[in-house]
């Protein structure tokens, strides 16, 4: 196994660990040695993200999208961060970016509805569930959201009726 791989295992088994500033120190020795490493970048991305570094975890996904501009993961992973920060609008942008390279990504089609739910826009939010649980039928995501909205819906259309009583 050369070099970099058995840095990238180890930092990813620090992960699972929950040691994510021992990790990014192994990611980074792993970007010293190849600054193009894809994987590393995305890694190091989501590996901040947990530690709540968004601005962060996002400067490492442009990096890999500068490298790799049609890399879903790191444009999910960067919506994914956008989200987290309130950016519902940009990181529905990075979602569709994603859905133009792979239109099955199941993934970004849940967090696009997520985003849309976080906007109100629960019956957009609901296509978007029910066209990932059409390609994957058990995305707990997809399914668990999907009640969500539905619930969020019905709550949404009674408090109208009850605004127009008069």
């Amino acid at each position: 196994m050369d070099d970099s791989k058995s840095l990238l295992n180890e930092a990813y088994d620090l992960c699972q660990e929950g040691e994510y500033i021992l990790a990014l120190e192994y990611y980074d020795l792993a970007l010293y040695k190849n600054p193009k490493n894809l994987l590393a970048l995305i890694d190091k991305g989501v590996t901040l993200q947990n530690l709540g570094k968004y601005r962060q975890a996002i400067k490492c996904y442009d990096k890999a999208l500068s490298l790799d501009p049609k890399n879903k993961t790191a444009l999910l992973n960067k919506g994914s961060a956008l989200h987290s920060l309130g950016k519902y609008h940009d990181a529905i942008d990075c979602y569709d970016a994603a859905l133009k390279i792979d239109s099955k990504y199941a993934m970004a089609i849940a967090y696009k509805g997520l985003a849309l739910g976080e906007l109100g826009l629960l019956k957009q939010a609901i296509k978007c569930f029910n066209y990932a649980l059409r390609i994957d039928k058990k995305y707990d995501l997809a399914l668990s959201n999907k009640a969500i909205a539905l619930q969020l819906l019905k709550a949404n259309d009674k408090l109208k009726l009850k605004l127009q009583k008069p």
